[in-house]
């Protein structure tokens, strides 16, 4: 495989969500094939100046921009300012309780999608003239809960079921232009937002060995799982791949 899928490609990598547990693996491994990279982040300052410190060693430029992804105007600053861009990754989002979708008043159910849906496309906007000059690829992590439901995950898959629209159409539409388009579903992992639902105690142990029983390969994923699957849709080895939504979940949408 590889090492340096993006080491001739002008311009950077953005990364939208660049602190939590898979952005940050997203964020390493595009620097290490060969990528600027500029990832965003909202309010963790020390992950951010922590991230960038660890990259020094990989001789690319990683920059953390503090970023608010519900403000549109903002956010298109945000993506204008950083030139050229090759790769867009959405791996932004906030953490999402386990809770039953009776339970999840309309108000916040539009918080969240403002906080993931219109966030997504408020990042894709004003990123199209650019990936469109340089025939880049976006790619979106989103859930495997849009194929394959675990009960109280509606707040999160809603909005993320609205993510891989989207998604889908925009790559029907800039296909014309060079432009890919794809999704990563990640299943239970040891990493992100699963990770802090485990942490938390929102899923017991009775939850996870059912979820465990549930995947093919018995064993839940790491955020670099996830990096993995990015690194390759964004890279030339997919350049015949769009309107995709590739499920790293260990076969639990099977």
């Amino acid at each position: 495989m590889s090492m340096e899928d993006f080491s001739a490609r002008p311009g950077t990598a953005f990364v939208a969500g660049g602190t939590g547990g898979i952005g940050a693996a997203i964020v390493r491994t595009l620097a290490e094939r060969g990528s600027d990279v500029v990832f965003t982040y909202r309010s963790s300052q020390g992950a951010a100046e922590n991230l960038v410190r660890q990259m020094k060693s990989h001789g690319r430029q990683v920059t953390a921009v503090r970023l608010d992804l519900t403000d549109e105007a903002e956010t298109a600053r945000g993506v204008r300012g950083c030139g050229g861009v090759h790769t867009l990754v959405y791996a932004a989002g906030p953490h999402v309780p386990m809770t039953h979708l009776s339970k999840v008043t309309p108000s916040r159910y539009r918080a969240q999608l403002e906080a993931d849906a219109v966030a997504f496309f408020n990042l894709v906007h004003p990123a199209l003239p650019l990936l469109r000059e340089s025939s880049g690829s976006i790619v979106a992590v989103t859930t495997v809960a849009t194929r394959r439901y675990p009960v109280r995950d509606g707040l999160s898959s809603g909005a993320k079921g609205a993510v891989e629209a989207v998604a889908r159409a925009l790559a029907a539409e800039e296909g014309r232009y060079g432009v890919r388009v794809n999704c990563v579903a990640p299943g239970m992992l040891t990493d992100g937002i699963a990770g802090r639902l485990i942490d938390t105690g929102e899923l017991d142990e009775e939850t996870l060995a059912v979820t465990r029983r549930n995947i093919p390969l018995g064993r839940f994923g790491q955020a670099q799982d996830i990096a993995e699957a990015v690194a390759f849709l964004a890279s030339d080895r997919a350049r015949f791949v769009t309107g995709q939504a590739l499920g790293v979940d260990g076969g639990y949408s099977v």
